[in-house]
């Protein structure tokens, strides 16, 4: 199928700039793409690649070294642009945000559309230059300065960074109270749009098979995502040390407490999965009777909104969370706060005791539909200013 084809002349077209690619992890950008796509036509434009990106990183991700268009799902057209080689070191830096820009418009002549909006989900240099008639939007997912140092990446330049994006961009939306308020007082006009949750891959849960490499006995707490220094280990140390069992379902840092994660993955009742395709997570929610977010007490993590919590909750899971302001944006029972390993050991205990009540896991399922994907897309069609177009389009069929 051509790209082309993809595109829908009674829709608007919405650029989304992502932070990742569409064939890695899906985060904050790669579900707001796919909701978007029942308002618009996405042209997603996946970060960068070179030449010299090695060729199992390349696969890993589904990208290629030269720029190309392709369909990804219905109403979705993907973009893999070039850079140059280093292209996220001071000075190459420079000229990578001018070159992506230049392959979205050669991707936009190609599917021979003009954009209603360009959205950037991470501070690369992509809302510069589109005009006044191309609404550009900075989708905040995270507190990137406050990520420096687990990046690796200099704090001055992403402030520096931050301020462009937010001089440039018409709407700003953030993902957390924290981020709102801290480009609030920047001087931005920022909408408070929280993640979500894709209810629809939860919904009959009880119909799917639980995940067959896995034989741990109840009860079985479970952390879904990137292992790395935003999680607690003395926490997970904690539970396995209990009369709970631990299953870890995600990729791990290799430089997030090595000796400690080998002990952790070596007791009897923990089992580490490693990464998992998206569709393949039901089997393993299937497996769990409590779920867990034990998020260390840093800054990024303060600002930020984790997914896996509302993934929880749409499984019907009774949910375990460190104290985090997203935490109290929910402002639900159903979420028991904890704080430190004992309290989350006692609190897993009971929360585990609760796992198998039905009113419990429908009312838990019924909180997370008021949190959808779908609703927090339709959040951001009207911020951007698309809903007129969009009415009348419902309206003519």
């Amino acid at each position: 199928m051509m790209a082309s084809a993809a595109v829908r002349r009674d829709l608007p077209l919405i650029v989304v700039c992502a932070g990742t690619s569409w064939g890695g992890i899906r985060g904050s950008d790669h579900h707001v793409a796919t909701e978007l796509t029942r308002y618009a036509t996405v042209l997603w434009v996946d970060p960068p690649v070179t030449f010299l990106t090695p060729v199992r990183r390349r696969q890993e991700v589904g990208a290629v070294p030269w720029p190309r268009l392709r369909p990804g799902i219905p109403g979705l057209v993907r973009l893999t642009p070039t850079a140059i080689p280093g292209y996220t070191r001071p000075g190459i830096n420079a000229t990578t945000g001018f070159l992506v820009r230049t392959q979205i418009r050669w991707a936009l002549d190609k599917l021979g559309a003009a954009p209603a909006a360009v959205m950037a989900c991470s501070l690369d240099d992509v809302l510069t230059g589109w005009g006044p008639d191309v609404v550009c939007v900075l989708y905040g997912t995270d507190d990137y300065a406050a990520g420096a140092d687990l990046m690796g990446l200099s704090r001055r330049a992403l402030l520096r960074n931050e301020k462009r994006q937010l001089d440039n961009a018409d709407v700003v939306v953030a993902i957390s109270r924290v981020l709102y308020d801290r480009w609030s007082e920047m001087g931005a006009n920022v909408h408070l749009i929280p993640n979500g949750v894709q209810v629809d891959a939860y919904r009959k849960l009880e119909t799917v098979s639980p995940a067959p490499d896995v034989a741990l006995p109840s009860p079985v707490a479970g952390l879904v995502g990137h292992l790395s220094a935003r999680i607690d280990i003395g926490v997970l140390e904690a539970i396995a040390e209990s009369d709970c069992s631990l299953l870890l379902v995600g990729p791990y840092s290799p430089t997030w407490e090595p000796e400690r994660f080998a002990a952790l993955i070596a007791k009897d009742r923990v089992k580490w999965v490693g990464r998992r395709p998206f569709d393949e997570l039901p089997g393993y929610l299937r497996l769990m009777d409590v779920g867990l977010t034990p998020y260390a007490d840093i800054p990024f993590n303060r600002a930020s909104f984790p997914l896996k919590t509302l993934e929880y909750l749409a499984a019907g899971l009774p949910v375990v969370s460190s104290d985090l302001p997203a935490t109290q944006w929910l402002a639900s029972d159903l979420v028991r706060v904890a704080s430190g390993p004992d309290e989350f050991v006692r609190a897993v205990r009971e929360a585990a005791g609760e796992a198998s009540n039905e009113d419990m896991s429908r009312r838990r399922r019924a909180f997370a539909e008021t949190h959808s994907w779908q609703r927090r897309a339709e959040e951001i069609v009207a911020a951007i200013g698309l809903s007129p177009a969009v009415q009348t389009l419902r309206e003519t069929h």
